[in-house]
């Protein structure tokens, strides 16, 4: 059975070598999630390392999917730190393991942070992601709505320029369009 927790900087740091694994892989299968392949794991786990400081001090918030003591899947949240901008935050870095895909932990992912978002009283959330993946299918599916896109906006891993979409949601509400389908279209989640 898989569990989805939040995890503490501390926990971070040990949950960085498979969190690494996991960024790797993801970078690997062609998903924009701000890396370029190839993709040193050691690289990945001291990217990961570095995070939990944020954690610690509440920049930064990251849950990991776990399927029994293995990291399947992981998604973050970053609160927007200005004083006119605390009501919302940014979901980034949400992948999961191609052996998880298709059994909906990128939309079970999702509804962590959003269940988060609104006992935390933030009242909206937003991401990008490249335009035309397959993550596009799992946030029109899980309730967000597209509001744009930016042409060449960042690189895809093999370093060509795509265009990048963005969509907001509205924490603990669902959005208009929120359908049942595409909880199997799981890849990476952000351009940035």
């Amino acid at each position: 059975m898989t569990e989805i927790v939040p995890v503490s900087g501390p926990e971070l740091v040990t949950y960085a070598d498979e969190l690494a694994a996991l960024l790797v892989d993801t970078v690997h299968g062609g998903a924009s999630v701000g890396f370029l392949a190839p993709l040193d794991r050691g690289a990945a786990a001291d990217w990961w390392r570095e995070r939990a400081e944020a954690v610690e001090a509440g920049r930064l918030r990251v849950w990991i999917a776990r399927d029994g003591e293995r990291v399947a899947g992981t998604v973050s949240l970053v609160p927007a730190p200005l004083p006119n901008a605390r009501h919302r935050a940014e979901v980034a870095k949400l992948m999961v393991r191609p052996s998880g895909r298709g059994r909906g932990l990128g939309r079970a992912l999702l509804a962590a942070v959003d269940e988060w978002a609104a006992s935390a009283g933030l009242s909206l959330l937003v991401l990008d992601t490249e335009t035309g993946s397959a993550a596009e299918r799992l946030y029109r599916a899980a309730g967000w709505t597209e509001c744009g896109s930016v042409p060449g906006y960042a690189q895809d891993p093999a370093g060509t320029l795509k265009a990048t979409t963005y969509y907001y949601k509205r924490p603990g509400k669902p959005e208009a369009g929120a359908g049942s389908a595409g909880a199997g279209a799981t890849m990476g989640g952000d351009a940035s």
